[in-house]
């Protein structure tokens, strides 16, 4: 039975499908099959998985992909759920009742959050509706300046949500980016090592949280 887990955020730019995209890889990498499923009409995630099929070496493990609905997501998830360690479903950046059904599926909710104060606002609405699910979100605070004083004061206020928080803190790092243009995850793009190794530890914290 595949453990799903729905990746949320109603502001954009927050990094939802970097995490779904690296950590998908990572899964991949460890020998887990892992599908992904995009609710998010933007269509990201979609692009990179179709650069990543093109592709036809430097990639690790078994990784399928498809679209849904907002509404669709239950019926989706069914199609996979006997034949797949995980599903992550990547949601659009908003908060309405169109996000409920992925959040009520899920087995574990991510949220990530930009290291910024706009950032941290937005995620208050998410949580209020995590929480009315009965989810207590995994909070992952992406795109992050080490020794700032921003970073250090966004990270101090994540422990005040009502929400869990990794960790593991994913830098501001072009090899992300890169790596999504290449269709591949941190862990398969070469030069990546720094990127490589913080979704490696986001993943066993992730992994940890579902005791996997």
């Amino acid at each position: 039975m595949a453990t799903i887990i729905t990746i949320a955020q109603q502001k954009g730019g927050s990094g939802k499908t970097t995490f779904t995209a690296h950590v998908a890889t990572e899964l991949a990498r460890r020998g887990h099959r892992v599908a992904l499923l995009d609710v998010d009409p933007q269509g990201s995630l979609g692009r990179w998985f179709m650069t990543r099929y093109e592709r036809t070496s430097g990639l690790k493990g078994d990784i399928t992909f498809s679209t849904s609905s907002a509404w669709g997501v239950t019926f989706e998830c069914s199609k996979y759920q006997d034949d797949y360690d995980f599903i992550l479903i990547d949601t659009p950046p908003k908060i309405d009742s169109d996000l409920k059904p992925a959040l009520r599926i899920a087995d574990l909710v991510v949220v990530p959050v930009s290291a910024s104060e706009v950032d941290l606002w937005a995620t208050e609405g998410v949580l209020e509706l995590a929480a009315r699910e009965g989810k207590r979100p995994l909070v992952v605070l992406n795109r992050a300046r080490a020794g700032t004083k921003l970073s250090g004061k966004i990270r101090a206020a994540l422990s005040g949500l009502e929400a869990d928080t990794v960790e593991t803190v994913i830098g501001q790092r072009v090899a992300y980016a890169e790596a999504l243009g290449q269709g591949q995850g941190a862990c398969e793009y070469p030069g990546a090592k720094a990127a490589s190794d913080e979704m490696t530890a986001l993943t066993d914290e992730v992994l940890a949280r579902l005791d996997r």
